[in-house]
């Protein structure tokens, strides 16, 4: 079973996943290697946000992946600084070899989690190598494409998934069987531990089996993105040929598959329910957030529903009116796509009902954690809008036909950690 859109056997050009000399913290160096890292950079859920990871470590990873300096070129430049700083003092160091890194996660509940992290040569859609399933707001990847450029490096791996079962799934479950380059366990229970593999023999096994595969991108539509816009502006060959990933097996170890919810943060939620006063069915529920979602489950089942939180109880919206779908959804794509909830947000309640553009940080904000979207609605006086999840085998049949869903529509996971190791393309 593939998890993109051609047949694996006629790819013209399959993955091309190339060792590189991985930066890593010193961990003489700095607090905890746990205290450096973070989640993705579009993944800073707590209401505190960027100050928490700042105060974990003073060369915690997010000084780089979200500076905060006043202006978006101040941004950049202040990160390209601090990674230059940080190289100097040895704060980071390159490993002596070229290698890939094989990755492992898991929790206390029994998910484990491993893949490979490599340099993986950038490749256009068409190439049907390395497949996009959601659609991607330039100003995200521009502003992506200017740390790049400024830092030179890459300083964070996105996920791509692929399925294979084949000898490179068999060396990475050899490599957990030797000592660890590093072990931690972070603030959230997760343990994390990463390997290099640089014998020759191995890495031309891993190459020789991924030459024959494709990959669907789990999380980082964006950075991959970016990858594509930077490889464009550089002739062959150079640094920016190739990206930094963690390809996961799939066939060994499935992703879950989560919801991004929305905040909107100037509208409240009186206001948001007065707009759909006919067009949806509205129930009110005063339950906690773990009912309110179970009842959203359900309601699933049935057609699109979404639940609105922010005035301290939930509203269940479903049952949308056949007419407002009518006038709204596009009717140029397949069934499956026209049925999403993601879909039927942006295209009938977020353009044609609430008027909210979907591409302005004033207006909206894409969270990946459901409690914390609705606690800043409630605390900002917005309106959280929560999804229930879309199906895995949904988001794999629409990549197989090349169609891209609708911006932050799914949270694959567990997501990488950032800051165990990234690529300087000078290296």
């Amino acid at each position: 079973m593939n998890t993109a859109g051609h047949s694996e056997a006629t790819a013209r050009r399959g993955l091309e996943l190339n060792p590189f000399r991985g930066l890593r913290y010193d961990p003489d160096r700095v607090g905890s290697l746990a205290s450096v890292t973070s989640p993705p950079y579009d993944v800073v859920v707590r209401p505190d946000g960027v100050h928490h990871l700042q105060s974990a470590d003073p060369h915690n990873i997010v000084r780089l992946i979200l500076p905060e300096a006043g202006t978006p070129s101040a941004r950049t430049e202040q990160a390209a600084d601090t990674l230059r700083r940080w190289l100097d003092e040895g704060i980071l160091t390159a490993d002596p070899d070229p290698g890939l890194y094989m990755y492992e996660q898991c929790d206390g509940d029994g998910m484990l989690q491993r893949g490979l992290i490599g340099a993986l040569r950038v490749s256009e859609p068409a190439e049907g190598v390395v497949l996009p399933h959601e659609d991607v707001m330039p100003p995200v990847v521009a502003d992506r494409a200017a740390l790049m450029r400024a830092t030179r490096a890459n300083l964070e791996p996105l996920l791509l998934t692929y399925r294979g079962d084949g000898a490179a799934a068999e060396i990475v479950e050899r490599t957990a069987e030797r000592p660890p380059l590093l072990a931690t366990t972070t603030e959230d229970g997760y343990r994390h531990r990463l390997w290099s593999i640089t014998d020759p023999a191995e890495l031309a096994l891993v190459q020789s089996d991924l030459a024959h595969r494709q990959a669907l991108i789990a999380d980082g539509h964006h950075r991959w993105a970016t990858y594509r816009r930077l490889r464009a502006e550089h002739p062959s060959p150079s640094p920016w040929d190739h990206g930094l990933v963690l390809l996961v097996d799939t066939a060994r170890y499935p992703l879950r598959v989560r919801a991004i919810h929305r905040l909107l943060h100037r509208l409240p939620v009186a206001d948001a329910l007065a707009a759909v006063d006919g067009l949806f069915r509205v129930r009110h529920l005063d339950v906690p957030l773990a009912e309110a979602q179970e009842a959203l489950a359900d309601a699933s089942c049935a057609g699109n529903a979404f639940l609105l939180a922010g005035d301290g109880v939930f509203h269940l919206l479903d049952r949308p009116d056949p007419g407002l779908l009518a006038r709204t959804i596009p009717a140029d794509r397949p069934a499956a796509w026209r049925s999403l909830d993601a879909t039927v947000l942006h295209a009938a309640l977020l353009d044609h009902v609430w008027h909210i553009p979907e591409d302005s940080p004033a207006h909206i904000a894409y969270i990946h954690d459901s409690a914390a979207t609705v606690e800043k609605a409630e605390r900002d006086g917005g309106t959280a809008v929560l999804l229930h999840p879309v199906r895995e085998e949904v988001v794999r049949d629409l990549a197989r036909q090349g169609v891209t869903m609708p911006r932050k529509s799914t949270s694959f996971g567990p997501k990488p950690a950032s800051g165990l190791v990234l690529r300087a393309l000078e290296l």
